[in-house]
């Protein structure tokens, strides 16, 4: 899209708003004028991405997140741990 466009498309979606917020302000918040402004979001939205998709690439950085490190060791675990536990998962029930 070229620039002026681009200032078209903006000012179009800008003179809709205008009309819906009139239309409420005559009717209220009914369902149909709702449904107008729902529209005119979802336009604006699009429009939003058409113009990225002819921008250049911004290049993107990954969020910074700080993650903790848990060690698992290698060793078995402690069978006393799983004494009177049943086997749920895995076949049935075991007797001892």
């Amino acid at each position: 899209m070229t620039s002026t466009e681009i200032v078209e498309l903006r000012r179009a979606l800008g003179q809709l708003r205008q009309c819906v917020g009139s239309l409420r302000g005559r009717y209220g918040d009914v369902a149909a004028v709702q449904r107008l402004a729902n529209d005119i979001e979802r336009m604006d939205i699009d429009a939003t991405e058409l113009i990225d998709i002819d921008s250049p690439p911004r290049p993107r950085q990954a969020p910074l997140v700080e993650r903790e490190v848990v060690v698992v060791p290698d060793t078995p675990y402690d069978s006393s741990l799983w004494q009177d536990a049943d086997d749920e998962g895995l076949g049935g029930y075991r007797q001892r």
